[in-house]
């Protein structure tokens, strides 16, 4: 990871896409983040699903991301307008 995670940065499917959600909480002790979810909540992930650390952005390998993860970061903007 190019910088360390903090709490409040973006948190990104893919590098360059709109953020999903946001670092809720670093947990060092355990190598977990806890990741608030547009739409969805916090999710908990390891720090070995997180590709890159730039920018204040955390840029996740959506390959190591559970089944439900997956599925709350393609609903994630649902309630948005578009016109916005």
């Amino acid at each position: 990871m190019d910088e360390p995670i903090a709490e409040g940065f973006g948190v990104f499917a893919h590098d360059g896409n709109k953020a999903f959600g946001a670092v809720r909480q670093v947990l060092k002790g355990r190598k977990e983040l806890v990741v608030y979810v547009e739409n969805a909540g916090d999710f908990t992930l390891p720090f070995s699903a997180v590709k890159a650390v730039h920018d204040e952005k955390v840029v996740l390998d959506c390959g190591k991301l559970p089944f439900s993860l997956r599925q709350a970061i393609d609903h994630a903007h649902e309630g948005e307008d578009p016109r916005i």
